[in-house]
């Protein structure tokens, strides 16, 4: 009961915190996004496509890694061999960190060209690539904090990282460089680095601090033990990271092959990437936190065997997770106009988020089944569902973007996030054995979020204001959960900790 009352408090603190950091993200993304437009949001998208292909490789697996491994022996009682272990994987973040570095400014000028139309400097590049090593350091310690089950610490760096980013960014814009697409992103990439840098000092001072704690005697620790682990997350990130920069650089080349021109398809690019995807994934922060705390806690279970433990955790997290994506689909189907109205002040929003909608359930079901694989050592077989996702994406972009261009990309979107979601149940039920209720699971909540958007499009105020999309959304939770009880979808003992 202690153990699960710490889950929840953590998965609480999380939450709030990953709530508040992603409320003021998407509030200062839609800053950005009116303060530069949308052919510069689709340039930065592309950016940070490079950037995330530099972040795997600087991150190597690092967070996982260390989370397992301080799981594992702490699940042990080897506290000697919790220093020896974090010793040796800061300094695999170091090494991989700096040489993830060198790389991306090494192919900058090559990346300028190739990939940003050469619309981004080559220092705007160089720049961002100096925060990789220190994203490494604060990563593999977070993975730390998150194994010890202390996360309160991290939350709080991560929320004074946000602001500070925000702060700086927000003055560059507006008081030092011109308002150009370059200047643009080379503020906001100046801001997040030094944010990032501030946040490492940070990290490794609590850590310090903390480590103290926990740590009395040194031990002799292999570091064969972090590459067993590492490495075959690393070979297959490194894949998948490049396969999904190279979809993200073909999207706008594609929409090019559609007829449109480079602005426009950066503009169209920018749309879906930088507004709508922002706000679809809004909601999966209440997911998101417990997802990661899923792994210490399924790998502990895992180590001790405990597979009816692991069966009837499973059974829980899926009808809480199924229970929420449900809720925020048909949230989505009633309040979209007010939400693009309120957000971005552009009603054409709205129709690509009443699409993209559906596709929730399984962004969702995903996350979840990924963190729940990667707490039963299964993390080689979410990368390699996840390369998979991303070739078959890359294909089905190479055929579908030149034929009906934004349409074909809203069915790439809808394609891989299916055979995503799928492939991971399918491992999951595999490596466990467990059985579904799918009636319970498919067809009740259907029924439930149907007759909840319906009635509470007859009753609902059309009106765009904040006032009435709360008071809304209220009719809709109160339909939801009616429907919820009444169809024995939920009952009062889910509720009961």
């Amino acid at each position: 009961m202690r153990r699960l009352k710490l889950f929840l408090f953590n998965g609480i603190i999380l939450t709030f915190t990953s709530i508040f950091l992603q409320f003021i993200g998407v509030s200062f993304g839609v800053y950005i996004s009116n303060r530069i437009g949308k052919e510069a949001v689709g340039l930065y998208q592309l950016l940070m496509s490079v950037y995330s292909f530099g972040l795997t490789l600087a991150l190597s697996g690092i967070n996982l890694t260390c989370m397992r491994l301080i799981s594992e022996e702490l699940a042990k009682s080897s506290l000697g061999n919790v220093k020896g272990a974090m010793k040796k994987c800061l300094i695999y973040s170091l090494l991989f960190g700096l040489l993830a570095f060198l790389l991306i400014s090494l192919s900058a000028n090559l990346i300028s060209s190739s990939i940003l139309h050469n619309k981004i400097s080559i220092s705007t590049i160089c720049i961002m690539a100096l925060a990789l090593p220190f994203v490494s350091i604060c990563s593999c310690i977070n993975g730390y904090f998150s194994a010890v089950r202390h996360v309160i610490k991290s939350s709080l760096l991560q929320i004074v990282e946000q602001f500070f980013r925000i702060f700086v960014v927000t003055y560059l814009l507006n008081y030092v460089f011109t308002p150009s697409i370059n200047s643009a992103c080379l503020s906001i990439v100046f801001g997040s680095t030094v944010s990032e840098v501030l946040t490492c000092i940070c990290t490794i001072i609590l850590y310090l601090h903390e480590s103290k704690k926990h740590t009395k005697t040194k031990a002799y620790f292999p570091a064969k033990n972090i590459l067993r682990i590492s490495l075959p997350i690393s070979f297959t990130s490194y894949i998948r990271s490049g396969l999904s920069t190279l979809k993200q650089v073909l999207v706008p080349l594609k929409l090019e092959s559609f007829g449109l021109s480079c602005n426009v398809a950066l503009s169209q690019y920018g749309l879906i990437n930088g507004m709508v995807l922002p706000i679809i994934l809004f909601p999966s922060t209440f997911l998101n936190s417990f997802s990661g705390l899923l792994i210490p806690e399924f790998s502990s279970f895992n180590v001790k065997q405990e597979k009816e433990t692991i069966k009837k955790s499973i059974e829980k997290i899926f009808k809480y997770t199924i229970f929420f994506s449900f809720f925020v689909v048909g949230f989505f189907f009633c309040f979209s106009d007010n939400l693009s109205v309120l957000i971005y002040k552009n009603i054409e929003i709205s129709i690509y988020i009443k699409i993209l909608a559906p596709i929730i359930i399984f962004m969702y079901l995903d996350n979840i089944v990924d963190g729940i694989l990667k707490g039963l050592d299964k993390q080689v077989s979410v990368m390699i569902i996840n390369i998979i996702d991303l070739i078959s994406s890359i294909i089905f972009i190479c055929i579908l973007l030149p034929m009906y261009g934004i349409i074909g990309y809203l069915i790439v979107l809808f394609i891989s996030e299916i055979l995503n979601a799928l492939l991971s149940i399918w491992v999951l039920i595999d490596t466990t054995k467990i059985k579904f209720n799918y009636k319970n699971l498919i067809i009740k909540p259907i029924f439930v979020v149907f007759f909840s958007v319906i009635l509470t499009n007859i009753f609902k105020f059309d009106t765009y204001s904040v006032f009435f999309l709360i008071l809304n959304g209220l009719v809709f939770t109160i339909f939801y959960f009616l429907f919820s009880f009444m169809l024995n979808l939920i009952s009062k003992k889910d509720f009961k900790f």
